[in-house]
């Protein structure tokens, strides 16, 4: 027996294999199963096509074994198994893949079905193991062959001894450090989950010894264990099923299962694509938000599988980040994996289907929204903001995609509506779509400007979450119909001889306005009379582009970026408080101030403003009253 050399590139690889490529040790088991599978594959292919050989596909499995005292793992297959040239070129040469060989030859059959392509994944095993033998005798040959190697320092093959063909490999598990422990991968859970989470859909049973706890024969309530083999792998993953078949039911026991979900999903979308790219996925909206779905722990993302085997548990690139609350799963033979097919080379085929996923859940959200109401308000209650968000982020890029998903509380309908539905019952010659801000519909309902514009006959949409007026900010407009916040300074629905009217009142009383403004310094840009309040006495309105609403969520925010909204403070011109200023500022200048800083505090406290001298204001509040 002679101890044979890894080529120089090869040691490198190898090195590079254990320490860099792979980046999970768990997938180790994972590349094992994968080439077991692959062998299992080509001996029922070739028993298909040549008479001499003649198997039973019941007969065909994979085994795992565990040596815990020994600390050992066994990975057996009872598929073509390898002859010494195939260990010496398969094994000793690092990349050197004799399943893409197999499938670069067959590869117009459309049975075959390799999932090893790169001869690297057998190497994954030197991350958690000190020395690897491999065991294999080829299908028909009377010789099998053993190969050995501790990693870097090469490999000898010799012959030996082996009943039945296929390959058994033996890992010999590292011994524990402080870093990582080993003797982890030598427990029963440990690889039923690995298994599970990895190959569950081998085509092959997946078998191994297991201790279960039985009913003594005999015995009603005495338990005794028993050591059984047990199937890891359920095989037959559901998006292999005819749509048809599938029940509710089992798409919740799916998602449940998968998704470690204690409800039923909100919905399922289950779509087959054949052609240029081929792949089928199953994509559930759960019915409640996940605890961190705003938090910066929370991973967006689909399971990805090829060719049924799991290639990442959250593909990113599948989900744009306004949809990142979808769950579910992609399988596709055609994806372009790099060498670990840990990742994802980034290519066309891969950003298809992220543009028909998104497509796909557009459609179904609209639909939802057409055909099933009260189910979307529901969705839209609990994923709303999300979709806020996307069309607030990256500068409005996707803001055509997702407005007519948008739903706002409506001041005529007193319930929520699209902006297409606005617009569908929008008043003859209204050429702005009006909205308020205010932290609750009732609060928005009470704001002194929403009477006249209600009283008017037009519909005002409330927006009540913080993320809503940077939303309507960028959109800007719907069907060419501008947003306009009735807090402005701009809104004024009175005709042109009211508002000629109030401009020669403001004229004629310009010089008390100024001096309030002069008493409020710059916490306002202006003081002046208005018309549009009705019964209320006044308010605060604002011009430029900050609102109130949104100088309170920026400064809100843990941040030491402080904004100020430019305000005006309006008086109802038909108020009695009108009255009585032109008469103190005549009068009495001294209460004249007190009055105008307390009508300023009033107006803050109505927009859920906080007062800055709020002792100041109770002194002189209790002075006047006192007099």
């Amino acid at each position: 027996m002679k101890k044979r050399e890894f080529k120089a590139e090869s040691k490198r690889l190898l090195d590079l294999m254990i320490n860099s490529i792979y980046t999970n040790k768990d997938i180790f088991l994972r590349e094992l199963i994968s080439n077991a599978s692959d062998a299992i594959d080509k001996l029922y292919y070739k028993s298909l096509t040549e008479k001499n050989i003649s198997i039973s596909k019941d007969e065909l499995n994979i085994r795992i074994d565990i040596d815990k005292e020994n600390r050992k793992i066994v990975i057996s297959d009872n598929g073509c198994g390898m002859t010494d040239s195939e260990l010496e070129n398969n094994l000793g040469t690092i990349a050197k893949s004799g399943s893409l060989a197999f499938k670069q030859e067959n590869e117009e059959q459309e049975d075959v079905n390799i999932i090893g392509q790169f001869g690297v994944g057998f190497y994954s095993a030197f991350m958690v193991s000190k020395s690897i033998e491999v065991l294999s005798k080829s299908y028909g040959s009377d010789k099998a062959y053993l190969w050995k190697s501790s990693g870097e320092d090469g490999y000898t093959i010799e012959e030996a001894t082996k009943d039945t063909n296929g390959t058994t490999i033996t890992l010999n598990i590292k011994d524990d450090t402080e870093d990582v422990k080993y003797s982890d991968y030598l427990e029963e859970y440990k690889i039923r989950s690995i298994v599970k989470k990895y190959s569950d859909y081998i085509r092959y049973p997946i078998i191994m010894k297991v201790e279960n706890r039985v009913l003594k024969e005999g015995s009603k309530d005495e338990y005794e264990t028993v050591i059984e083999d047990n199937t890891l792998n359920s095989m037959t993953p559901i998006w292999k099923k005819n749509k048809n078949e599938i029940t509710e039911e089992e798409y919740s026991n799916f998602y449940t299962d998968k998704f470690y979900d204690y409800e039923k999903p909100m919905k399922v979308m289950h779509t087959s694509v054949e052609g240029n790219c081929t792949y089928t996925s199953i994509l559930f909206i759960p019915n409640h938000a996940p605890y961190d779905l705003y938090s910066k722990e929370y991973e967006k993302g689909l399971q990805l599988y090829s060719n049924d085997i799991l290639i990442m548990d959250k593909c990113s690139e599948l989900l744009p980040d306004y949809f990142n609350f979808v769950k579910g799963i992609v399988e596709s033979p055609d994806l372009s994996l790099n060498i670990s097919r840990e990742m994802l080379q980034q290519d066309r085929k891969l950003q298809i289907i992220a543009k028909n996923i998104e497509t796909k859940i557009k459609k179904e959200l609209l639909d939802m929204l057409n055909d099933n109401r009260e189910e979307y308000q529901k969705f839209f209650k609990t994923f709303g903001t999300q979709i806020k968000y996307g069309i607030y982020n990256d500068y409005g890029m996707n803001k055509e995609k997702l407005q007519d998903l948008l739903m706002f509380y409506s001041s005529n309908k007193k319930d929520y509506i699209t902006l297409k539905e606005y617009i569908e019952q929008i008043n003859e010659g209204q050429e702005v779509i009006y909205y308020a801000c205010g932290e609750t519909v009732d609060k928005i309902d009470m704001l002194p400007q929403v009477e006249q514009v209600k009283d008017e006959g037009y519909d005002i949409l409330y927006l009540t979450e913080y993320v809503d007026e940077f939303v309507i900010k960028t959109l800007m407009n719907y069907e060419n119909k501008n947003f306009v916040n009735i807090c402005s300074k701009d809104v004024n629905l009175g005709d042109a001889k009211e508002k000629e009217k109030l401009e020669k009142i403001n004229n004629k009383n310009k010089d008390m306005l100024s001096s309030m403004k002069e008493v409020l310094k710059d916490k306002i840009e202006s003081v002046r009379f208005t018309n549009r309040l009705k019964n209320h006495p006044l308010c605060l309105t604002t011009e430029g582009d900050i609102s109130i609403e949104m100088e309170k969520v920026i400064n809100a925010m843990p941040t030491d970026e402080k904004i100020h909204a430019k305000t005006i403070l309006e008086i109802n011109e038909n108020h009695p408080i009108a009255e009585k200023l032109i008469k103190l500022y005549k009068e009495d200048k001294d209460t004249f101030d007190k009055y105008t800083k307390i009508l300023y505090s009033q107006a803050r406290l109505i927009e859920g403003l906080t007062i800055e001298n709020p002792t100041e204001i109770s002194n002189i509040i209790c002075e006047l009253i006192s007099k």
